[in-house]
């Protein structure tokens, strides 16, 4: 097996110098430099991540905690993206990501931080995490380089991102407006995730703009899943007033009231008219096709990315909060009231 001392001898050069040019160090001559990388390449050497890292003092290495309560795993019509998009950036700067499972043994550390430092790894990225854990306390206390997605945590070396949740629903809201709706209803979660907040004061900032009626049994509780949207919608049409329109904070909580929608005999987009958040892959491909708010999930990843890059190479970067906008998609399940109320009007000024 080679190792930097064979290198050295036939570069004529010492070990340390071998390493330090394997390590990208400055202060070696382009000739040096040049006739190291010629010999190593000869050879074939490949140094281990290890010895690098006992140079580098970096291991080179992200740590993940993915936690998702609606069990789609890594097929999370929302996250996948952002991990996909935030592997790539990455990637290219030589980092590998550890994903930590979140089913562990009695013989492993507990909580964010230890297992962080157990694993030796050099940042850490947070999806899907609830900000009511208890283990993040701890965490943002730490000087470990992190970078969160919808969670709030706040700490010395640690950023955070999320899309503009609060426009987003202000946003939602107003179309259902400048649709002829004046009555709707919300499903969502309002405390849990920051996501779910944001989305709340969104949704409640424009009632009070467009001076909408609130109705505090338009409103149910849901938790982004497909099974929570079904069980709110049931809910809401057991009312004897019904909302014409509803806004919910994901889509698959929108996807699943349709099938509650239907099961009561009512037409989805017709009867009552729906808007999501986030734009997942299936939104497109319901009946009828989703109006909902689009999360740019790769500029997400992207951006994810090159903060923890900085957070990792500069240990005085300050964190940062870092806000993507986001876009409505107009489809088909929002019914233009409007347009109803003055085909009426057309034809009763037609009869007299």
């Amino acid at each position: 097996m080679t190792t930097i001392y064979d290198i050295a001898r036939q570069a004529g050069v010492s070990a340390t110098t071998v390493s330090k040019v394997l390590n990208g160090y400055p202060d070696v001559s382009v000739k040096t430099r040049e006739k190291v990388q010629q010999i190593t390449a000869a050879l074939g050497y490949q140094p281990s991540a290890a010895a690098r890292g006992l140079v580098t003092r970096r291991s080179m290495s992200i740590g993940v905690f993915f936690q998702d309560r609606s069990s789609f795993g890594f097929r999370h019509p929302f996250l996948h993206d952002i991990i996909a998009s935030f592997q790539d950036i990455v990637g290219e700067s030589g980092y590998d990501l550890l994903f930590f499972s979140n089913v562990h043994s009695a013989n492993t550390p507990h909580g964010f931080e230890a297992r962080a430092r157990h694993r030796d790894v050099d940042g850490l990225f947070l999806l899907g995490v609830p900000r009511t854990d208890p283990g993040l306390s701890s965490l943002s206390r730490s000087r470990i380089p992190i970078v969160s997605v919808d969670l709030d945590l706040i700490g010395s070396r640690a950023s955070y991102l999320a899309s503009d949740n609060i426009g987003g629903a202000r946003n939602a809201v107003h179309f259902l407006y400048e649709n002829g709706h004046r009555d709707i209803g919300f499903v969502g979660d309002r405390y849990g995730t920051k996501p779910g907040h944001d989305r709340t004061l969104g949704y409640h900032q424009a009632l009070q703009e467009l001076s909408l009626p609130y109705r505090a049994e338009w409103i149910q509780e849901g938790d982004f899943t497909e099974a929570s949207g079904y069980a709110a919608m049931m809910k809401i049409l057991a009312l004897r007033e019904r909302p014409t329109a509803i806004f919910f904070v994901s889509d698959m909580m929108a996807i699943g009231a349709m099938r509650a929608i239907r099961e009561a005999g009512l037409t989805p987009g017709e009867d009552i008219s729906l808007i999501g958040f986030d734009d997942v892959h299936l939104a497109q491909y319901v009946t009828p096709a989703l109006t909902t708010i689009r999360q740019n999930k790769d500029e997400m990843g992207r951006l994810a990315a090159i903060e923890l890059l900085e957070l990792m190479r500069n240990p005085n970067k300050p964190p940062s909060v870092i806000t993507v906008e986001t876009e409505l998609v107009v489809r088909d399940s929002v019914k233009n009231l409007l347009n109803v109320d003055q085909h009426r009007s057309g034809k009763v000024a037609g009869i007299s």
